[in-house]
């Protein structure tokens, strides 16, 4: 397995989430060496925003809803950028919990200048129309 490179050493509790980073490294790798052939040009990206969310969302809950690492290993591994800091800091507020990436919230990214149809409810929506996310593939992450 490849070792997940870091400028700095890492704090006490490294050796518990290391593995599972090295794990979604190798994800990352398969997912940016894979095959788009077949595939609309935005569905070439979507397994690499799923990836990050995963990994993201790993340490976003064993920080916050666990409490099973340090402060200091959750920031050492958003200062090494092992985890997305700005969505991290999206779920912290009200509303973004689940949030599937940035791009879903950025109303430039839109024909109409609003979120992405992800973020509308499902209560909201046709039930016969299936959704799914342009930017990141996601089938609705508003709850």
């Amino acid at each position: 397995m490849p070792r997940i490179r870091t400028r700095k050493r890492p704090p006490q509790g490294w050796e518990d989430i290391e593995p599972q980073l090295e794990d979604f490294e190798m994800r990352m790798r398969e997912a940016t060496a894979e095959s788009h052939e077949g595939k609309r040009k935005v569905e070439s990206t979507w397994p690499i925003f799923k990836i990050n969310f995963e990994r993201s969302r790993l340490l976003f809950d064993l920080y916050y809803k666990k409490q099973e690492i340090s402060k200091e290993l959750y920031e050492f591994c958003i200062n090494e950028k092992l985890i997305d800091g700005s969505l991290i800091a999206k779920w912290k507020k009200p509303g973004y919990e689940n949030l599937c990436c940035l791009r879903c919230i950025q109303s430039r990214d839109t024909n109409f200048g609003t979120n992405c149809i992800c973020r509308v409810p499902k209560s909201h929506l046709d039930d016969e129309r299936p959704i799914e996310c342009v930017h990141c593939g996601c089938k609705g992450c508003s709850g």
